[in-house]
């Protein structure tokens, strides 16, 4: 029998789903020359990601900073361990383009569980991390930590790239 907490995680990620399709949608229609059409998909996406959120906190599965650092470790982790790797091998095996973004994914997904450890020691300690400024790697995910790298570890992007994330 169906219960109001799997409604609620069935509600979380169908709408965490809308949220990212519709914000990758508005980058399409932007591309295409359609600005308010590419508004309209941000606004839904961005309702989508507040409906996304309400679920969230009716599943109490928003903690203390340590705790969620520690969620996200345990997420990033079982991505870049366990689910992708087998993604990757049969995309691999296929000969599927899904390959390049898999690949990227297990790399990048490593990082961004040991950044959160970084980030978890410091809360441990009772103080904030030490750098502010974060660049991200548009095309694969990569973050880094202080300045952009001139050249990207997981997919090769230039330096020029990368997005300081505010």
């Amino acid at each position: 029998m169906t219960t109001t907490v799997d409604n609620l995680k069935e509600a979380f990620a169908g709408e965490s789903q809308a949220n990212q399709k519709y914000r990758a949608f508005a980058k399409k229609a932007e591309k295409d020359g359609f600005k308010n059409i590419a508004k309209l998909f941000r606004t839904t996406a961005e309702a989508e990601r507040i409906h996304a959120e309400g679920h969230l906190k009716a599943l109490d599965m928003i903690a203390s900073t340590a705790d969620n650092l520690q969620a996200a470790i345990d997420g990033e982790t079982y991505e870049f361990t366990e689910m992708y790797p087998p993604m990757l091998d049969l995309a691999t095996a296929d000969g599927h383009k899904a390959k390049t973004m898999f690949k990227f994914a297990v790399d990048a997904e490593e990082v961004h569980a040991k950044i959160y450890q970084q980030a978890l020691e410091a809360v441990k300690k009772g103080v904030d991390l030490d750098v502010s400024d974060f660049y991200l790697c548009p095309v694969c995910g990569y973050i880094e930590l202080g300045q952009a790298p001139d050249k990207c570890p997981v997919c090769g992007a230039k330096k020029a790239v990368f997005e300081l994330v505010a």
